[in-house]
């Protein structure tokens, strides 16, 4: 994917809508997005993922999603995917049926929405909806966005631009997969205590300020809600912050990144 250079929030003047698409392993979630502000011009409508989520199974909910709400036609659609995306095509996947891999998402969803559509992973939604209209709106400079569940997701914004599929979660750090040790999941399975996880996610950060020399770090995920919890025990050279859009980002970051490419 390729994005054109604009200021992270300058996505369109208030009224102008698109249209965003969440995909994930419980439900299928859809709301039209100003993209003045950022926030739904209409209250968002979940529809639970089928059982059997192939292809032809999630076409169909896609469809009734997109009937849920009065579109012009030239609307931008967005979708956020739980797999890499690579130019439209899902290379592999873990989290919905095994019939995904190799599938080219964005013709399928565009044959089934009768539009244009723009297909991202559901981390780099997230992550450029927070730089767009979240915790890093309006921030310059290499903006790193993670989200701590049950791995971590990553997203890298590089003025304003999005690099695609970084996949951080899966870095080798200390002979472990990151994720299996640094993950909220992790702090849950072991019952580690606050500060006992903290190291952990002092580790992992300290390796990933290393790499890319961000200016600024935003931690998503459901366990940001407790940031005070963790985040001031983090010695890091960039600030790192919580994200604020929470389970939005997804919906809003693939609205804002449709628009852009519309």
């Amino acid at each position: 994917m390729s994005t054109s250079p604009t200021l992270p929030g300058d996505h369109g003047p208030a009224g102008s809508l698109a249209f965003g698409i969440d995909v994930g392993g419980s439900g299928i979630k859809g709301a039209p997005v100003d993209l003045g502000s950022g926030e739904f011009a209409a209250d968002r409508v979940r529809i639970p993922t089928p059982r059997e989520s192939t292809p032809e199974a999630v076409d169909g909910v896609l469809r009734e999603l997109r009937g849920s709400f009065e579109l012009s036609d030239d609307t931008p659609i967005g979708i956020a995917f739980p797999a890499p995306i690579h130019h439209g095509v899902i290379p592999s996947i873990a989290n919905l049926h095994a019939s995904w891999a190799g599938v080219d998402l964005e013709d399928l969803a565009s044959q089934a929405l009768g539009t244009r559509v723009v297909a991202v992973n559901d981390a780099d939604a997230a992550g450029f909806g927070e730089a767009a209209y979240g915790a890093a709106r309006g921030a310059e400079g290499v903006v790193l966005v993670v989200t701590l569940g049950t791995g971590i997701g990553s997203a890298i914004i590089v003025d304003g631009n999005l690099l695609p599929n970084t996949e951080l979660g899966h870095l080798e750090i200390d002979g472990f997969d990151a994720e299996s040790r640094a993950a909220e999941s992790a702090r849950s399975r072991e019952d580690l205590s606050w500060g006992e996880w903290a190291e952990r996610l002092q580790r992992y950060f300290s390796v990933v300020e290393y790499l890319f020399s961000p200016d600024l770090i935003v931690v998503g995920g459901g366990v940001s809600k407790h940031h005070e919890e963790f985040l001031p025990l983090l010695d890091l050279r960039a600030p790192i912050i919580p994200a604020t859009l929470r389970n939005r980002a997804g919906i809003v970051g693939a609205a804002a990144l449709a628009a852009r490419l519309h």
